[in-house]
């Protein structure tokens, strides 16, 4: 745990309150409680432990008046917050882990062999930045929004065919090879690397990035024009750059499944299992696309 000092700035409050006290001060029910606690993906405390600040009680209380006015039930509010608590759960260890690499590849050569001294000169670092990050967080969540509503209300509106997208896959081939000797540092930038250029090519030709798996990304798009051009694009610069390895794609178009943000069904399967077959440095697209 960081110090307690710095444990309430980033909570953005001191420790007061055990569970049981957060629940009798806003009035839900503490198993009721827990359960939103553990949607997030916080970990269980005891009933003795003062775990829980002024902003875990405002959390509670808005999402009670959520479900007391009947905008949302129960079920939708643990379905809620399980989507927020395991998409900030690993955003939070990215950005931790990247003020840590920050500040060993730009600090001195003494602070950077401090294995001690980083993680928390980084760690204070980021403390010190939470309300830029916070503003920048919301508007980018913003954004984001606005851009999923729009995707659903032109399917809505019947512009689209629901539910059907295009599914790519982009693949750094040999890769298995590969990471048995690099070591871990040159591992880390190759994958960043692939994963940078392809996130960026994928929003500046109007694609959606689902996720990225280390050696793989994943994106769609509403038409094959777009994910083709994202794979062939992918390919081309991975093929320019001598110190990545070529990539393969796989592209296939169909009725999709989306849930949290991912994408589940045969024309995801089938996108996979052509990338696999595809040639290094090449697109292959399915009958549908």
């Amino acid at each position: 745990m960081p110090p307690p000092r710095l444990e309430e700035a980033l909570l953005g409050g001191p420790l007061r309150y055990t569970r049981q006290q957060v629940a009798a001060v806003t009035g839900v029910p503490l198993e009721e409680a827990r359960r939103l606690w553990r949607a997030m993906g916080f970990p269980n405390v005891g009933d003795e432990p003062v775990a829980f600040t002024d902003a875990d009680v405002d959390a509670l209380r808005r999402l009670d008046r959520l479900v007391a006015a009947g905008e949302i039930d129960v079920d939708f509010a643990v379905r809620l917050t399980r989507a927020m608590g395991q998409t900030l759960a690993r955003l939070a260890d990215w950005q931790v882990d990247t003020f840590v690499e920050n500040m060993t590849s730009t600090g001195s050569s003494e602070t950077a062999a401090d294995e001690v001294a980083v993680p928390h000169t980084a760690v204070e670092r980021a403390a010190r930045l939470l309300p830029d990050l916070e503003h920048l967080l919301i508007y980018v969540w913003r954004r984001q929004l606005a851009a999923a509503a729009g995707r659903t209300l032109t399917a809505a509106d019947g512009e689209l065919a629901a539910g059907r997208l295009t599914v790519g896959f982009a693949d750094l081939v040999g890769f298995t090879r590969l990471s048995r000797r690099l070591e871990e540092a040159e591992l880390a930038r190759l994958v960043e690397g692939f994963e940078t250029r392809a996130a960026d090519l994928v929003a500046a030709l109007g694609a959606r990035l689902v996720k990225t798996l280390g050696d793989e990304v994943l994106f769609v798009a509403d038409t094959s024009p777009v994910v083709a051009e994202v794979g062939l694009q992918i390919a081309e610069a991975m093929a320019a750059d001598p110190a990545v390895p070529d990539v393969r794609v796989g592209v296939a178009s169909g009725t999709v499944l989306t849930r949290m943000g991912d994408v589940f069904g045969t024309t995801v399967n089938r996108a996979s299992r052509l990338t696999s077959l595809a040639r290094r440095g090449t697109v292959l697209v399915d009958r549908e696309t």
